[in-house]
């Protein structure tokens, strides 16, 4: 009889992915809130489970995995948004007029512009289109904290007689020092966008995740810490504690890593209670954790037809369609939860076409092929 996977991580990125798309469609303060104060250290800490000792001793085999399983994807999807940029702006979806809620409006590439964008997709893969690949920054993110830690902890695994759960201790204690000292004097890494603050964090949360293996047995889960879990977080939400942003407080230091440990725990043991039963809720969430790609790169596409629907409710002017991420008139309607439910489910759908269109491809391929020998 087969083993049945373990789909706990997999359910894990599902709710975390679908909690990404609802922080984006803008929900409600609180729940915004809420969502950002753990939600992508879950991604990073997720990606630190599965890291194994061997690559150590093989560490060009993990980096040439991260970079087919991040940098290749990022730029072909960077590239294909940079071709249709102008082609947004001559159908309307992009306009000059609409922007973010901060009042930012993007505006037509030239050929120049266009360029430079291209070579720094290619060099230090930023320049890609933040109206509608928002999420790209991180591909970057995940890529240079993953590949890091593992760097830094072959470095003080081969110069140290540190046992390997201390290794990663120190070296997330380390990315706190220097987040610490990046705070007071101003330091910022040039050599990535954005100085490398959410970087350094997706180190010391990769590093977490590292741990929470080794010690998984060890960790409690029941329903009880998990609602002390979920109190500690809507606190956090009423106090505007920061997630993995460019904010840059001293606070951030101490709250930042509990909120993100916290959160992880806390949808790891909600995961494992779904991941129990062979249902269609597991299945479902098990198979959009395995597919978050594809909702990363087109949820903000999948936005606009609701865009459409909420011009064509409340009457508004066509061009708000422009608007970044969503339309941001009314936000005491429910159509953040209609955002949400397109936004997760409108990428999965176009991954479900193409691969059947795939398939019968290749269906008509293998006939065609038996008609003639």
């Amino acid at each position: 009889m087969a083993r049945k996977r373990d789909t706990v991580l997999s359910v894990s990125k599902g709710i975390a992915i679908i909690l990404m798309v609802a922080g984006h469609a803008e929900a409600p303060e609180l729940v915004t809130n809420f969502i950002y104060t753990f939600h992508m250290p879950l991604f990073f800490m997720a990606a630190g489970y599965f890291l194994s000792r061997r690559y150590l001793d093989d560490p060009w085999s993990f980096i040439s995995k991260r970079v087919k399983g991040l940098y290749y994807p990022f730029l072909k999807w960077s590239i294909f948004f940079l071709l249709l940029h102008n082609v947004w702006f001559h159908f309307g979806i992009l306009n000059e007029q609409y922007g973010n809620w901060t009042g930012g409006v993007t505006h037509p590439y030239t050929l120049r512009s266009g360029v430079t964008r291209l070579v720094l997709m290619v060099t230090s893969m930023s320049g890609y289109d933040e109206f509608m690949a928002g999420a790209f920054w991180f591909f970057r993110g995940l890529l240079v904290a993953s590949v890091m830690f593992l760097l830094m902890y072959k470095l003080v695994d081969s110069r140290t007689n540190l046992p390997p759960a201390a290794a990663v201790g120190l070296i997330c204690v380390s990315m706190v020092a220097f987040l610490a000292l990046r705070i007071h004097f101003g330091i910022k890494l040039t050599t990535i966008p954005n100085g490398g603050w959410r970087e350094c964090w997706g180190i010391f949360f990769f590093g977490a995740g590292v741990l929470f293996r080794r010690y998984k047995g060890a960790v409690r889960h029941n329903k009880w810490l998990s609602a002390v879990y979920m109190l500690f977080l809507c606190y956090a939400a009423t106090r505007h504690f920061s997630g993995m942003n460019n904010g840059c407080r001293y606070q951030d230091l101490v709250t930042l890593p509990l909120t993100g440990i916290a959160g992880f725990l806390l949808v790891y043991h909600i995961s494992s209670v779904i991941s129990r039963r062979d249902s269609a809720l597991s299945r479902g969430l098990a198979y959009i954790g395995d597919t978050t790609l594809y909702i990363f790169i087109f949820h903000i596409i999948a936005f606009k037809p609701v865009s459409l629907l909420k011009i064509w409710w409340y009457g508004l002017d066509p061009g708000q369609i422009g608007c970044h991420m969503v339309i941001h008139y009314n936000h005491t309607d429910f159509f953040w939860v209609i955002y949400s439910v397109a936004g997760v489910t409108l990428p999965l759908a176009g991954l479900w076409a193409c691969r059947r269109f795939r398939a019968l491809v290749s269906e008509w391929g293998v006939s065609r092929r038996r008609m003639f020998d």
